[in-house]
């Protein structure tokens, strides 16, 4: 009977030890789970608002930057040569007898053309009435790193400054860092853009909006006139695809050079 007993007694205490190891394991997967969760939940209030908060306040600074900039930036007038290779006059009419060349041609247009800021520097303000969140402006800085995008929206290097001939070319982040381009599923063609630079406000109309892969750089290449393209990530929350809007200079300095 006692060997019974004891037998018995060893079993429900393995039982047990099996039972508390179990429970412990359950408690351990539980508030890792739990920790996890809050880390998770913490990584994206960070990543919405926390970012939002310090490039908003960033911002302010980095316009008060491109103002500076916009006093000491180098400017010059030059010939406009149009893509085609030939030399573009912004006048419809025969110019007066002293406007005229030997021959009777037109006098070239002039175009006015400000040096390549420093890279990772503000250099220009963006706004469009119709956005809220661009109204008031937002920095341009030059180059479209990581680094760069956190601290304004970025102008990629290899394209033309606003307001030249060309394809401009103009990245900002739609959901972190202030997304300064949350709103632009809501541009319509025909909606105002402008871009102030050294040489004082572009202004562009919205022309087109589409949605491409991430590899569809073709959006960058050269085109006839000046334009502006906007690059952002589509959908919301997701850089699975890209948001490419597309709008031509339309008013500015170099406009009547351009389309003459």
């Amino acid at each position: 009977m006692s060997n019974t007993l004891t037998e018995r007694a060893g079993t429900d205490q393995a039982s047990g030890k099996r039972e508390g190891i179990a429970v412990r394991m359950i408690r351990f997967v539980g508030w890792t789970s739990v920790w996890l969760g809050l880390f998770l939940l913490g990584f994206v209030a960070h990543q919405l608002f926390v970012t939002t908060f310090f490039a908003q306040q960033n911002n302010s600074v980095l316009e008060a930057e491109a103002e500076e900039y916009f006093s000491s930036a180098e400017i010059e007038e030059v010939p406009y040569v149009a893509s085609d290779g030939s030399e573009s006059s912004s006048q419809s009419e025969a110019p007066p007898a002293d406007g005229a060349s030997e021959d009777g041609s037109l006098p070239p247009a002039t175009l006015l053309v400000e040096a390549a800021p420093p890279e990772h520097e503000a250099f220009a303000i963006i706004s469009i009435p119709s956005l809220d969140r661009l109204k008031d402006g937002w920095a341009i800085v030059e180059g479209v790193s990581r680094t760069d995008l956190k601290n304004g929206v970025g102008h990629m290097p290899s394209t033309p400054l606003p307001g030249q001939p060309g394809n401009s070319v103009i990245s900002g982040h739609r959901t972190t860092y202030g997304a300064p381009f949350h709103e632009f599923d809501e541009l319509s063609v025909g909606d105002v853009i402008e871009v102030e630079t050294g040489l004082g406000v572009h202004t562009y109309e919205v022309r087109e909006t589409i949605i491409v892969e991430p590899t569809a750089i073709w959006v960058t290449e050269d085109r006839e006139g000046a334009w502006l393209t906007l690059t952002t990530c589509h959908p919301k929350f997701s850089s699975r695809q890209r948001l490419v809007v597309f709008a031509e200079l339309v008013d500015g300095p170099n406009a009547e050079a351009i389309y003459g």
